[in-house]
């Protein structure tokens, strides 16, 4: 069993009235939520209504066209940014195919570093914890679809960062897989961590909140 060491803090992640554009188009507006720690939202809706979106902007990747994100924390230093608190998966991997599955978590354990109250754990460790822990020596460009997401989900583990975003995190898994994700994602949340997800299928968190976005069908009502 995997333990992520980490102190459960008075925590929080605020969005006010997020508004956000792709080109000249309004995606979305008046987004506003408040996760505290252990708690997890997860965005529903079709394609190109915004879920990934929402989530970039949350991340810090994105600039929103209005309103704002905030990271409380009685852990955070001062004036830190919420982006500093999140771990982001979007649909790319995010490893270099040429270096090994050790040197790529290694890359990320260092670049990353943990954030005050708790402490990410070795890639080795890590590895194991996705189901993968024989191939670690193995160039990340010979793992197939499947094992590549794997281990792109055991870089949210390396280092600690209380805030986990998701986009579609189970692409490319069978349900065994599956299974160990929502294992994982469901420790994290027990130990105080926050989920943000989107995603089409269920996730199987616990007592997860859902936002359903409807993206440009939602154009002329007060909330979309």
């Amino acid at each position: 069993m995997i333990k992520i060491l980490m102190k459960v803090s008075s925590m929080r992640l605020v969005a006010e009235n997020l508004s956000a554009r792709r080109g000249e188009d309004l995606i979305f507006t008046d987004i506003s939520f408040t996760l505290g720690a252990g708690e997890s939202l997860v965005l529903t809706g079709r394609n190109g209504s915004g879920k990934s979106t929402l989530l970039r902007v949350v991340a810090g990747l994105l600039r929103p066209e209005t309103g704002r994100v905030t990271w409380i924390s009685d852990k955070a230093e001062s004036g830190m940014r919420a982006a500093e608190a999140c771990h982001y998966l979007g649909h790319r991997n995010a490893m270099k195919a040429e270096l090994t599955v050790s040197e790529n978590l290694s890359f990320w354990k260092e670049f990353f570093g943990d954030v005050d109250g708790g402490g990410g754990i070795s890639p080795g460790e890590a590895a194991d914890a996705v189901g993968l822990g024989g191939i670690i020596h193995l160039p990340f460009g010979y793992l197939s679809a499947g094992q590549q997401r794997r281990m792109a989900f055991a870089k949210l583990l390396v280092a600690y960062r209380p805030v986990w975003i998701l986009d579609e995190p189970t692409a490319a898994l069978d349900m065994s897989a599956e299974g160990v994700f929502t294992g994982l994602i469901n420790a994290h949340l027990a130990t105080g961590g926050i989920v943000l997800a989107a995603t089409h299928q269920p996730l199987g968190l616990e007592n997860a909140r859902e936002l359903k976005m409807t993206g440009f069908a939602g154009v002329g009502e007060e909330r979309w």
